[in-house]
């Protein structure tokens, strides 16, 4: 087709949708936009960049939307070829630009645009792959300073002490994998320790930590080993506290060991780093001022950001052990950069001993295990056969029956946590809350957590009147910390009528007066993304149409792994 403007009929956009470019504009963004490809913000980014650097070429521009686009859905680089692709296939009858169709002649548009070359580059062209400047730096900061400390000759370690200090702690029978990880990690200054639900990772990484405090005071520090915990959210570091306490209560500790463990704290990435009010992404913690710790550990890192873990290993002091936990299968960030998959991809094979992979489940057996195993496999057939294989714990329901399913434990659970809180039962209300999570891809749509929240919210309602949000019964989650209300984003909790006013009891022991949270939802449902390092006992899992691009095999993963006893997919 001959390169011209592309032009479609404006007859079903809604004028109102901030997200619809305008309607007059005919060149390629807006066209994509109307579309449903390209986000308005993609859209503008491009055109700003390219009115700053000069560049009109709907090539260039369009190459810009796409990987501002890529940033926007968690990748921080780009490959033209699969994006158009997968593109074409949401919008199959949309007819594109010639340039599209021959992508070495649009990759030499993009490499001779000023917008990819000099100083002031706003994307960098590194055949096949399209980065936005900024992100590009990140990489090669983050690879250059994990390079730097994984050449670093290691720490001294007295190798007898450590050996019966490990043999000590990892003694029981099936802890051979655990012991191998924590004594892999004690003798670097950088490593990684994935696994999934179940596979001992916190375990190990208390053993560690005890065996690592034994090591420096008996070289003769006066002071107790200097630990820093954190996670990405305020719900994954209390959670991530919780676990070391509860792995603490085994006996293969000393009572001094048991007791220090359970004094330590964890904390946000952000705070662990110094967050500025003033800005977003600098921290008090840098590479010209480090972090005080002799060890960082980092739970859930799956959920780290490219930019937060940038930050993070620069402010670490090469003196200091700097470990990783998560489960790489899982869902990456939902800002940019998956990194913790990469960094197991480009540390795990052979030559490297950064990373330990924990196989061995304690956790999850038969079909919630198998069904999680065929996912990470990418064995299809396999999944579907376990999931209709009649296994106990596995169902899957058709998108007709949702309303049946739907009827069935979500909405019975929705009326056990509102009975419990009318009573007062503000334990029973959280352990109902607890027991059953409906979990959704989309925050949106017909198959999403909006509408689903909004349903079950009309199931239970003492009183009809939708403008007034908060009423007896009604589970919340916390969407943004507030240290001075003590609450973290992702909190979940019930409001209780205490006979003066609504109170919010949370699952963190804290109590917050209603019209103190601002930030919160319904929490009849939530996203795949929100449950992550949540567990339940019974998952109800609706899924979107198969052509959804959130629909991943790390989201599918993601949410079998959430559940202890049963899974009811609806797809």
């Amino acid at each position: 087709m001959s390169e011209q403007p592309i032009v479609m009929g404006d007859d079903a956009l809604d004028p109102f949708d901030r997200q619809v470019v305008q309607a007059s504009d005919a060149d390629v963004l807006a066209v994509l936009n109307r579309a449903g490809l390209l986000a308005a913000a993609d859209v503008h980014v491009a055109r700003t960049v390219g009115r700053l650097g000069s560049e009109d070429d709907e090539a260039v521009l369009l190459a810009v939307a796409l990987a501002v686009r890529g940033v926007r859905l968690g990748s921080s680089c780009i490959e033209l070829a699969p994006v158009v692709a997968d593109l074409r296939v949401e919008a199959p009858d949309l007819p594109w630009p010639s340039f599209a169709d021959d992508v070495p002649a649009w990759w030499a548009r993009i490499v001779a645009s000023p917008l990819a070359t000099g100083r002031d580059r706003v994307l960098v062209a590194e055949e096949p792959l399209l980065h936005l400047a900024r992100y590009h730096a990140l990489e090669v900061s983050l690879c250059d300073r994990l390079a730097t400390r994984l050449a670093l000759p290691a720490p001294a370690t007295d190798d007898e002490a450590l050996g019966s200090d490990l043999d000590r702690l990892f003694g029981e029978p099936g802890f051979d994998e655990q012991r191998a990880a924590a004594e892999r990690a004690a003798r670097s200054w950088t490593s990684i320790l994935t696994g999934g639900p179940g596979t001992g990772k916190t375990t190990t990484i208390a053993r560690l930590l005890a065996a690592l405090a034994a090591q420096h005071a008996s070289a003769g520090h006066a002071r107790p080993l200097n630990v820093g915990l954190a996670a990405p959210t305020g719900k994954a570091a209390a959670r991530m506290r919780e676990a070391i306490v509860g792995a603490a209560s085994g006996t293969v500790f000393t009572a001094d060991e048991r007791t220090w463990l359970e004094s330590l704290r964890a904390v946000t990435l952000h705070r662990l780093l110094g967050a500025r009010p003033d800005h977003r992404t600098a921290f008090r913690h840098h590479a010209g001022q480090k972090l005080p710790y002799d060890v960082v550990v980092v739970d859930e890192t799956s959920m780290v950001s490219l930019l937060m873990m940038e930050r993070l290993v620069q402010a670490v002091p090469p003196t200091c052990r700097l470990v990783l936990v998560g489960d790489s299968e899982q869902l990456a960030s939902v800002e940019a950069g998956a990194v913790l998959r990469d960094v197991v991809d480009g540390l795990g094979g052979p030559g490297h001993s950064a990373v330990t992979h924990l196989t061995q489940g304690h956790r999850f057996d038969g079909g919630i295990g198998d069904l999680a195993a065929a996912v990470v496999e990418g064995d299809a057939d396999a999944a579907l056969h376990v999931l209709t294989g009649g296994v106990e714990g596995l169902t899957l329901r058709a998108p007709e029956e949702i309303d049946a399913v739907v009827a069935e434990r979500p909405a019975d659970q929705a009326r056990v946590v509102a009975r419990a809180a009318l009573e007062g039962d503000v334990d029973g209300a959280l352990a109902a809350l607890a027991e059953h999570r409906l979990l959704c891809a989309h925050r949106d749509g017909p198959f999403g957590v909006s509408h689903w929240n909004e349903r079950l919210e009309r199931e239970v309602r003492t009183f009809p009147d939708p403008s007034r949000p908060w009423f007896a019964g009604r589970p919340v989650l916390v969407t943004r910390n507030d240290p001075s209300l003590r609450v973290n984003n992702g909190d979940v909790g019930v409001v209780v009528d205490d006979g003066h006013r609504l109170v919010v009891h949370l699952d963190t022991q804290v109590e917050v007066s209603s019209s103190r949270l601002s930030s919160v939802q319904s929490a009849y449902a939530s996203t795949v993304h929100r449950s992550q390092g949540s567990e339940f006992e019974h998952v109800t899992l609706v899924l979107p149409d198969e052509d959804s691009l959130v629909l991943t095999r790390e989201l599918l993963y993601t949410a079998v792994t959430r559940a202890r006893t049963s899974l009811t997919v609806v797809a």
